[in-house]
């Protein structure tokens, strides 16, 4: 307990001081603490479940939460005080809602800070993958849901409700995937990722950091009430593990990972993001949590990001593997540029460390300053148990709604079977997705309150004309072969005009899933089929789901698929039986009701496939973004995706005219702009994703078959023109040179404007030489 004459001392203190400069201020409180509580700053050893109990008459603090705080005389940061799934076992009753968090937020401080001899307070950082991981929390779509809506803008929007949702709690840092690059499906993970492209990705994560960050959060100062420090995950190459499985090894060379698996992360750098997480994965041989070139050389040298670096889950632990034992593990991944651990113990004993000459401590005060600095900007130290102001909850149904409709894709549809006419009669709804909100909300979420969301046949019933009659049998489960309830659907689909039957996979945790120390599924349940640590061989559905669909098809009914997943599923015979298919991935909780919408053509389909459909597994890799070669296909099938990147079709017809460019030749340091005329040929109205993709012929380096370098949305009314024009610069035209740097190099490129990657392929090209 501090005595009043030191509590005096303390406030005169230069740290104390709100009008000083952030800098002046971390050198004066790092200057006064002690190596232990230094080493304290940088670890978040605890789950955060574990430092509360609730009671009836509120929360009450653990004695884990006391040990923990005793240990390093305060704390540096806490994970997860609000996560709630089937890991921590929180759930309604047991953890803190909306309306409770602050509460347990300011009581957990409180703590931390008397136990703290300089009164620092601790950073909250929680899970935001798709919303808030809480009790309450918004459910966005997941975020290859998000990639298909190719709408930076609308999800810049439903990051900053997110952010509002975190602070209004108490919490500062959210944790966010955004730079895992989905180039094997078969990875459980590919939920997690924006898709298979660069810039893609790129341009989303810059809308993530700039929304949940603000303006003055982005650009260095202080964070507003609303919104919260952003931790990009993972740092770097995670989404190119051998084989698709989770953690495994990756094979990526230097180039692939500069050209494919670091745009976004620049991205985020260049937005201003607080922090990026280093990832599991090694990189030829060197892990990413203990890679003092990735994170020091490229991310803090070359790049000049000045924020914390955070380890995931008991990564640092993981590289006594190779270096022989915790507090060498600690050493190496502290010196290789990380700040803030998450739940190991080498960062425990940096002390040891120290002592041992392992890490000089000047190496351990850069790291507390980083994190000292993030505190100071967003004014703990002033309002250290103030959260911020209430969040709208309507405000976030509305923009979780809003990205479900616009992600729903249409892949094909025959005849013209979409919209359903309105004076259709009977409708069958059908499948194991049809009835359930469960399975479309994804990994990482918390459980929902009874009457959350809405599920494909409660939209149905909702929207349809009067009159109609809609039924629904599941007729069979998403794993396994159980086909005893697929007769009854049949029975319905024979009485029905039109039978939608709604399939896929799902990444739903319960209480009988096991799970590993960092929280992912060692053995799934019977009907998880996605999801962290959850992989698959076969990429195919469920085999009395393959078998319901030829069951309905026999009835000769139309027959239309509706696909919730969370990586793109191997779907040839929905391809071959259905009259149209659809996929809207894991839309959130309202995604049923975006999808009702767009069935009845309430709303036109607007989604754009983030990435490549395969035939089949033994097809991969699809990714349209490979080595220009001479690339001949397989003897047995063919070497090209069933449905391309940025494929997506609409209730109207689109067409492109030829690109048209300001200027045939450009220095590398010029820029220009490209028009191109897109028309709306068909009787409704649609939004058409015009997509920009570079093929270079001449180049220092080996290219890519293209290249998406730009994209535009634009609204059509029937048989409206309008010219759609792209800015193209550096930033356009780039690529990575033969020494690994980024620039404008001279050459010979190829613009091509197309609404699929597949396309582009075919459309007319505009020839622009880059002189040096």
């Amino acid at each position: 307990m501090l005595t009043p004459a030191r509590d005096a001392a303390k406030d005169a203190a230069l740290y104390r001081d709100p009008h000083a400069p952030v800098d002046d201020r971390v050198r004066d409180l790092l200057a006064r603490m002690t190596l232990r509580e230094k080493v304290g700053q940088l670890n978040q050893r605890m789950y955060g479940w574990d430092a509360y109990r609730r009671t009836p008459g509120g929360f009450e603090l653990t004695d884990a939460l006391h040990a923990e705080t005793e240990r390093f005389a305060g704390l540096g940061a806490l994970y997860g005080l609000f996560r709630a799934d089937a890991w921590s076992g929180v759930g309604p009753g047991t953890g803190p809602g909306a309306d409770t968090g602050a509460e347990l937020a300011a009581l957990v401080q409180r703590h931390v800070i008397a136990s703290s001899r300089l009164g620092i307070p601790a950073l909250l950082v929680e899970e935001v993958p798709h919303g808030h991981m809480a009790l309450d929390g918004t459910v966005l779509p997941v975020n290859l849901a998000v990639g298909a809506t190719w709408d930076p803008e609308l999800y810049g929007r439903a990051a900053a409700h997110a952010a509002a949702e975190l602070r209004a709690r108490g919490g500062h840092i959210a944790l966010v995937s955004a730079l895992d690059i989905a180039r094997d499906p078969r990875w459980g993970r590919t939920e997690e990722c924006f898709g298979e492209d660069p810039h893609l990705a790129a341009e989303l994560t810059g809308a993530l950091v700039r929304g949940m960050q603000g303006e003055s959060g982005c650009d260095g100062g202080p964070f507003a009430p609303d919104r919260a420090a952003v931790v990009l995950k993972h740092f770097a190459g995670q989404g190119a593990t051998v084989g698709g499985r989770n953690s495994a090894e990756t094979e990526l060379g230097p180039r692939e990972l500069h050209e494919i698996h670091l745009p976004a992360a620049r991205a985020g750098v260049r937005a201003g993001a607080a922090g990026v997480m280093s990832a599991y994965n090694e990189v030829d041989g060197l892990p990413c949590t203990g890679n003092r070139a990735l994170l020091d050389g490229l991310l803090r040298g070359h790049w000049g990001f000045q924020g914390l670096v955070m380890a995931d889950g008991l990564a640092i632990d993981r590289l006594a593997r190779i270096t022989g034992d915790p507090v060498s593990a600690g050493a190496l991944a502290l010196n290789s540029g990380i700040d803030l651990s998450l739940w190991d113990e080498g960062f425990t004993r940096l002390e040891e460390a120290v002592a041992q000459g392992l890490v000089d401590e000047r190496t351990v005060d850069a790291a507390v300053a980083r994190i000292l600095r993030l505190k100071f900007r967003l004014g703990l130290f002033e309002r250290p148990y103030d959260a911020g102001p209430p969040a709208d909850p309507a405000a976030g149904r509305e923009l979780s709604t809003a990205l479900a409709r616009s992600c729903v894709t249409l892949l094909h549809n025959d005849g013209a079977t979409l919209p359903i006419p309105p004076r259709t009669g009977r409708i069958a709804v059908l499948g194991p997705h049809a009835a359930t909100t469960a399975h479309q909300l994804g990994d990482y979420t918390a459980p929902q309150r009874d009457g959350t969301g809405t599920s494909v046949l409660d939209g149905l019933l909702r929207l349809a004309p009067p009159g109609t009659l809609v039924s629904h049998a599941a007729g069979c489960a998403l794993t396994g072969g159980d086909t005893s309830g697929i007769p009854g659907a049949v029975a319905l689909a024979s009485a029905a005009d039109i039978a939608v039957l709604v399939l896929g996979g799902s990444s739903a945790r319960t209480t009988d899933t096991q799970f590993d120390a960092n929280g992912a599924a060692l053995a799934p349940v019977s009907e998880m089929t996605c999801g962290e640590g959850v992989d698959l061989a076969s990429l195919r559905l469920g085999a009395a789901q393959r078998e319901l669909l030829r069951a309905v098809a026999a009835t000769g009914t139309l027959a239309v698929v509706v696909l919730l997943q969370g990586r793109p599923h191997a779907v040839p015979e929905a391809a071959q039986l259905a009259s149209a298919l659809l996929t809207a991935w894991y839309p959130g909780p309202w995604g049923g009701q975006a999808i009702a919408e767009v069935l009845l053509g309430h709303t036109g389909p607007t989604g754009r496939l983030p990435v490549s459909v395969p035939r089949s597994a033994g097809q991969l890799p699809v990714y349209y973004n490979h080595k220009d070669t001479e690339y001949t296909g397989y003897a047995d099938t063919s070497a090209d995706p069933l449905y391309s990147f940025g494929h997506g079709l609409a209730y109207t017809r689109f067409i492109y005219g030829p690109p048209r460019l300001s200027h045939a030749s450009i220095p590398a340091s010029g820029q220009l702009t490209c028009e191109v005329a897109v028309s709306n040929a068909g009787p409704l109205p649609g939004r058409a994703v015009a997509q920009l993709y570079v093929r270079r012929l001449r180049t220092p380096v080996w290219p890519r078959a293209l290249e998406l370098r730009a994209f535009r949305a634009v609204e059509l009314a029937p048989g409206e023109r309008r010219t759609v024009r792209f800015a193209l610069g550096a930033e356009q035209l780039e690529q990575v040179g033969p020494d690994l740097r980024t620039a404008v190099l001279p050459g010979t490129l190829e613009i091509r404007v197309a609404a699929s990657a597949r396309d582009a392929l075919a459309a007319p090209p505009a020839r622009l030489h880059v002189t040096g």
